[in-house]
């Protein structure tokens, strides 16, 4: 678990498993700073449609960023956020920027199961994928078409024109730990991550946390719940999500009735049995892992 300090610092207050944002002794500061300049030793990151530009150890495991004083051309930039004192800056113009030796473009979606460290700097990666998108995608006002630029005082791009100010958007969703006795409900996808999963899905306009896990398990598989509790939430750079994670049980007829436009696999599982994902980064591994040592 962790908590936002009065300084806006992030750390664990209780530290039972670990998931992507969790990278003490280190400490994420998230506060926007326009003032921010960028030196020699700034970390740069750069996204491209590849991935994001690192060197990676593929034997030691390990990764790191370029540093500005790395790159011969180096084009515009934007504060991210800090790591302890390591300052994180957005590439802007990747057209004007040459690619330092040693470095290449890796997707973040292929290396996720490499568990490389330091883990802060996948957690950077992770947060950097969600703020590039929206810079990208907000270049221009979606009010009245004109051309926006970077706000001066907080993290917002401001219309030139109409003067409106959009700030990043978070996309609530929910993952739920569905339980039958010494029984879980697990869920693989039918493209895309190939691991364990549990039920999980977007809320709706309108809907709240509890009315969403009704709805994924209905709509999964075809299932009524009880007894919903809030267990934790994350947050998921990559989708730009935060997730919102539930313990529920069965309500009566345990039948699953697999949606099989979305899954391939859907199935009651012992406790002892169930298999984890590759690596501890994320609130279903963790959800998965409390119900297998008997922790929910």
């Amino acid at each position: 678990m962790f908590q936002i300090c009065h300084d806006g610092r992030r750390e664990c207050a209780v530290k039972e498993e670990n998931m992507i944002q969790d990278i003490l002794p280190h400490h994420f500061y998230n506060q926007y700073h326009p003032e921010e300049k960028l030196s020699g030793d700034s970390f740069i990151i750069s996204i491209s449609p590849e991935g994001v530009l690192l060197h990676v150890n593929a034997k030691e495991r390990t990764l790191r960023y370029p540093r500005a004083e790395e790159f011969k051309s180096l084009g515009r930039t934007v504060y991210l956020f800090s790591i302890d004192e390591e300052k994180f800056f957005l590439d802007l113009c990747k057209e004007d920027t040459s690619v330092p030796a040693g470095y290449a473009y890796y997707n973040i979606r292929s290396i996720r199961d490499w568990d490389l460290q330091p883990r802060k700097y996948m957690m950077a990666a992770f947060t950097a994928l969600q703020l590039e998108e929206w810079y990208r995608k907000n270049r221009y006002c979606g009010e009245c078409g004109q051309p926006t630029e970077i706000d001066t005082v907080e993290r917002a791009m401001v219309c030139k024109s109409c003067r409106q100010k959009i700030y990043p958007r978070i996309n609530p969703a929910v993952i739920v730990g569905v339980k039958n006795g010494d029984k879980l409900l697990l869920t693989k996808y039918k493209t895309g991550f190939g691991s364990n999963a549990l039920v999980a899905g977007f809320t709706e306009i309108g809907e709240t946390f509890e009315e969403t896990v009704r709805r994924e398990v209905m709509e999964e598989a075809g299932i009524k719940v009880k007894n919903i509790r809030y267990y934790k939430s994350q947050p998921w750079g990559i989708a730009s999500d935060i997730l919102a994670g539930f313990y529920c049980e069965v309500d009566g007829d345990d039948t699953i009735h697999m949606d099989e436009s979305e899954l391939k696999y859907a199935e009651w599982v012992q406790r002892e049995e169930i298999e984890l994902q590759p690596v501890d980064y994320s609130l279903t591994n963790e959800m998965m892992l409390m119900f297998k040592e008997g922790k929910q």
